[in-house]
């Protein structure tokens, strides 16, 4: 089938800009999992997915509880400064972040499809994914985790990438996307969902952020309780230095639960409530899932970047940083 896209985007002046695509579009499946099955609840519609349920459903479907804050070109030092969780079963292999083969990408990688959920590149760009939390998975879909390293790897800027990206897009599963690029000041954002929707590309605005797995902030509970946090560290510290492992410390490893009522309500709330903190932790059949590494990345006006992350490695949580100046920035 033929599916049109309409990409939209705020521009600088902030002016709505539009640009149609048509491209061919395989079929998304719609057959789930004989365990699933719908039900209606007093906060609207839901899937009735048990949270063992759904995590058996799929590797790519499992790791999508990921969270991340970031500051973007709205402080006096940082042009950028990210906070990121990522969850994912214990037993997946991961690498730690370091800078890889080819010297010019920094950041950690996915053991078994080689992707990142994280990374940067010494001439400025930095780019993150988050999975989308969902029922259902494309057929045969392409690895969420290649598309960081595809723009770190690639001469385009973000929103000539996002272009590439938006015509591949019915190729994977449902994801969010943010490619920064510290040179030429511009940060853009990309979703694939919803699911039967045009694949959305917007400039993202100077300001603070969160990204979970829903569209830019989405004000689930747990996105509005990290923003809050992370905005009184700002308060706190006002135009100066920020302390980017205290931070992350602090705000990444809050274990606190939502309020049940307050939960989304998409999915069941023995599947959401245990993955309603910002820190996870939780048993399945099929082992331990949870927060496996916690990273702080900044950016100065300098083009000064550091990466500092904190990962388990079986049972013992190990910490470093990473530094370096970008080559050829016109931060400011």
């Amino acid at each position: 089938m033929v599916l049109k896209i309409v990409i939209r985007w705020r521009n600088r002046n902030g002016e709505f800009v539009h640009s149609k695509l048509s491209i061919m579009r395989i079929p998304l499946c719609e057959s789930y999992d004989s365990k699933v099955t719908t039900q209606s609840t007093a906060r609207g519609p839901s899937w009735g997915v048990q949270l063992h349920d759904f995590l058996a459903l799929g590797t790519e479907t499992s790791k999508a509880m990921c969270i991340a804050v970031f500051l973007w070109r709205a402080h006096p030092l940082y042009p950028f400064f990210l906070l990121h969780n990522r969850d994912e079963y214990r037993s997946r292999p991961t690498e730690p972040v370091a800078w890889w083969d080819n010297g010019e990408i920094l950041g950690g990688r996915d053991g078994l499809a080689g992707g990142t959920w994280l990374a940067c590149s010494r001439s400025g760009k930095i780019a993150f994914v988050t999975n989308v939390t969902e029922v259902g998975n494309v057929p045969e879909p392409k690895s969420r985790g290649e598309l960081p390293i595809r723009f770190l790897e690639s001469k385009k800027n973000p929103m000539e990438f996002a272009e590439e990206v938006v015509m591949e897009a019915h190729q994977y599963n449902g994801f969010n996307l943010i490619l920064v690029d510290l040179s030429c000041k511009s940060m853009i954002y990309v979703t694939n969902r919803p699911k039967d929707d045009q694949a959305l590309v917007s400039e993202v605005p100077p300001g603070i952020h969160v990204l979970a797995t829903a569209s830019l902030d989405t004000p689930w509970p747990k996105a509005v309780r990290l923003r809050t946090n992370f905005e009184k560290f700002l308060e706190k510290h006002g135009g100066g230095e920020l302390p980017a492992k205290e931070m992350a410390d602090t705000l990444m490893t809050d274990a606190t639960k939502a309020d049940k009522t307050t939960l989304p309500g998409i999915y069941s709330i023995e599947f959401e409530y245990p993955l309603s903190s910002i820190f996870v932790e939780v048993n399945t059949e099929q082992g331990p899932y949870s927060t496996r590494s916690m990273s702080a990345v900044s950016a100065k006006t300098s083009g000064e970047v550091a990466f500092y992350e904190k990962y388990l490695e079986e049972e013992s949580w190990i910490e470093h940083t990473e530094s370096y100046m970008v080559e050829h920035t016109g931060n400011g």
